[in-house]
């Protein structure tokens, strides 16, 4: 072969894989919902801290603004979120804080049934000490590629 690698038999080829496949099964299992996967990372980060400005959604999601901005922008026109304007206490006016409506609450039952489900899916198969074993691996991996520790809550 050259000394060319086998991208195939590499983990970095392997996970890529597997990161495509559970994004493809995740965002079938959302859209039955009228979800897409990245809006409901949106929501849980506004279900643990409502009233988030949009700059720090980003920051934790560790996305770009624009990206951002539109998937806002996606979940305001079917009323889950409100984004307004500045408050007395943001130093800057421009600033846009984002709420959840009573319908961006409400609709947490069906994501975490859909959740569930997904999660049972692609679980099936593995032992327990194997599903501990595998989000620590994943945790570390995400520690290695954002740069921060996830919390336990993030686990």
């Amino acid at each position: 072969m050259n000394g060319q690698i086998d991208f195939e038999l590499t983990t970095s080829y392997l996970l890529a894989r597997v990161s495509t496949a559970f994004r493809n099964s995740f965002e079938r299992q959302m859209a039955l919902i009228d979800l897409h996967a990245g809006q409901v990372f949106v929501l849980i980060e506004l279900w643990k801290e409502d009233g988030l400005r949009q700059i720090d959604i980003a920051s934790r999601l560790n996305l770009a603004a624009p990206t951002v901005n539109k998937t806002l922008g996606g979940l305001e026109e079917v009323n889950l979120v409100k984004i307004e304007k500045g408050k007395k206490g943001d130093k800057d006016g421009r600033v846009r804080r984002v709420y959840l409506t009573a319908k961006g609450q409400a609709i947490r039952d069906k994501i975490e049934r859909q959740w569930l489900d997904l999660e049972a899916d692609f679980l099936a198969g593995f032992r327990e000490p194997e599903i501990v074993n595998l989000k620590d691996l994943l945790a570390r991996l995400h520690t290695s590629f954002t740069g921060r520790q996830m919390n336990e809550e993030e686990q």
